[in-house]
């Protein structure tokens, strides 16, 4: 029988600027799939852009990915070939157009579901 474990790595955390998940030892799970939600964005032209790490040791970090930008209130991804820790970096920012506005800031869960 296979196992699986789901993780909340941010529950009801609000964003802003530059940020990085708690790290999670995964080197059992054999699949990992983000979830992040997006509960609320402060102002219109607020981005969330998040891109999956790795890690050897879940102290020094590397990119696994290219990165993507979160645009819905739901969205997943799988991550794969990804060793012993991952972790979520990202940014919260404002497009050009809306950079007078309010400072911009997104209230999200991110889950971690892992599989062996």
């Amino acid at each position: 029988m296979r196992e699986s474990f789901t993780a909340v790595l941010e529950r009801n955390r609000t964003l802003a600027g530059g940020f990085a998940t708690e790290p999670y030892e995964a080197a059992w799970a054999a699949e990992a799939r983000w979830f992040v939600r997006t509960l609320k964005r402060t102002g219109s032209g607020t981005r969330l852009r998040v891109t999956t790490q790795i890690s050897p040791d879940g102290l020094h970090w590397c990119d696994l990915d290219a990165g993507r930008e979160i645009t819905g209130d739901l969205v997943s991804w799988e991550s794969a070939g990804f060793g012993g820790w991952l972790r979520l970096k990202g940014t919260v920012e404002a497009d050009g157009a809306a950079a007078d506005g309010p400072d911009p800031a997104a209230t999200v869960m991110i889950y971690l579901a892992l599989k062996s």
